[in-house]
């Protein structure tokens, strides 16, 4: 376990190491200019190179980003052009909402998966099995932008049982949360449906059977438990999934997480924040990976990581 926890953390920062390589260049490759926005239109073109000598950005691309990654390894993400604060406080502030939409998605799509999975198996070759399939393709296909902007017509505009956008109540995070959740909920329903299936064609099922016990106790008792083990590795997963998934879902409904921060960056080239939410959702996704590779084995002796 030492092993496999060290290999993991090497390949995380090398992983990471790379992404911010990756994503220094192609916001240095941007044809906007961060020193332009900052100064205005009407400003002079010294004006502009004062800035632009200010903020580093009149370097060379290798000067720049070995000035960022000593920071980096600091603890130092750098400084937001836009707001002229640590690019960490405005991360730290933002951090709680994204955490608490990604909870409630991955509650949503959970919940969601199990249920139209184990129902889709009980009726395998039905229509109910062949409808749960169809919805889950098209939810696991649908752009988180289409289906949030549709969520928001029909329970918002439509039948006004939401709010628009906002934060602070169950009222607020319910179209957010539904949003992630049914998108990821297809996956679930087809690898619980996938993993239904096989537990329930198991001799100890068959022998259950013949002992005469009712089939509500065998699902829930027997089948179900032994057919989500994989889901539940498959949730530290969707945490750095969700991480970096927030952003669309964050500036259609408004959310004030680092999703709408990082939307806000984009607009203003605020190269500072744009890093650090890129490289908050990468560590996530990372953590997130790191956690179902050693979860799993425990939950699931039959799976092995190396």
């Amino acid at each position: 376990m030492v092993l496999l926890l060290s290999k993991r953390l090497a390949q995380a920062a090398l992983i990471l190491l790379g992404v911010a390589a990756i994503t220094f260049v192609l916001l240095y490759a941007l044809p906007a200019d961060p020193a332009r926005m900052i100064a205005g239109r009407s400003a002079t073109a010294q004006t502009v190179a004062s800035i632009r000598h200010e903020l580093g950005l009149d370097q060379p691309l290798l000067t720049q980003f070995w000035t960022y990654l000593t920071g980096l390894l600091q603890g130092d993400l750098g400084r937001s052009y836009a707001q002229k604060t640590e690019v960490w406080t405005l991360i730290g502030a933002r951090l709680p909402a994204t955490l608490t939409l990604m909870a409630a998605g991955i509650f949503v799509e959970v919940v969601l998966g199990i249920t139209f999975g184990t129902i889709a198996a009980i009726k395998r070759g039905s229509f109910i099995d062949r409808l749960v399939m169809m919805a889950s393709f098209v939810g696991v296909s649908a752009p988180q932008f289409v289906a949030a902007l549709l969520l928001l017509y029909v329970f918002a505009v439509t039948l006004g049982w939401f709010p628009m956008s906002g934060y602070g109540s169950f009222a607020h995070i319910v179209l957010p949360a539904c949003t992630l959740g049914i998108l990821g909920a297809g996956w679930y329903a087809r690898m619980v449906r996938s993993a239904m299936i096989d537990v329930l064609n198991q001799d100890y099922v068959r022998t259950a059977r013949a002992k005469g016990l009712s089939s509500s106790r065998i699902i829930f008792r027997h089948a179900l438990p032994n057919a989500i083990l994989p889901i539940i590795a498959m949730i530290g997963i969707d945490i750095g999934q969700f991480m970096g998934g927030v952003v669309v879902v964050e500036a259609v409904y408004g959310w004030p997480g680092i999703g709408q921060l990082a939307w806000q960056a984009i607009q203003q080239v605020d190269i500072p924040i744009i890093m650090g939410v890129t490289l908050t959702s990468a560590a996530a996704i990372v953590i997130g990976n790191l956690i179902a590779d050693l979860i799993a084995p425990v939950i699931d002796p039959r799976i092995r990581t190396t």
